[in-house]
């Protein structure tokens, strides 16, 4: 018999990253909870910021508008979204999100399956001037 424990995270235990944009807070992931299919969080974005242009070659990431407005553009298509409204991003597929409105947007993404490796799990094909030598969001490894 396996016994299992709930783990709690706080938004505001995690470590906010902006290296592509927004406040980006992995939650839950192999890091923080032992995830082993997944790993999701929180972004909040304010109004005119945005996650740069990036690719995920071996995860469909779902996205949940909390609050506020989001543009999503996946590969070519714009896609709107807001409170109580969701999108699912493709694996392999290219992908940004804006705040294109007048608050702030809160949002709550998943991405499956995780990538063999955390450094394969993402591609970035646009940069934020400035930040490109920062750390990317630590998803994988130990605690």
């Amino acid at each position: 018999m396996s016994t299992t424990s709930a783990t709690k995270v706080s938004w505001s235990d995690v470590t906010p990253n902006r290296r592509r944009g927004g406040d980006v807070r992995i939650m839950l992931s192999p890091k923080t909870v032992k995830s082993t299919t997944g790993f999701g969080g929180m972004l909040t974005l304010e109004p005119g910021e945005f996650v740069c242009e990036h690719i995920h070659p071996y995860s469909e990431e779902s996205i949940y508008v909390v609050s506020g407005q989001i543009t999503m553009r996946i590969d070519t298509e714009y896609v709107d979204l807001g409170p109580g409204e969701a999108c699912l991003v493709p694996i392999n597929v290219k992908h940004r999100v804006e705040n294109r409105g007048q608050e702030p947007a809160k949002v709550i993404f998943h991405l499956c399956p995780l990538a063999p490796r955390p450094e394969l799990g993402h591609i970035d094909t646009e940069f934020l001037p400035g930040r490109e030598n920062e750390p990317a969001p630590q998803v994988g490894g130990h605690l």
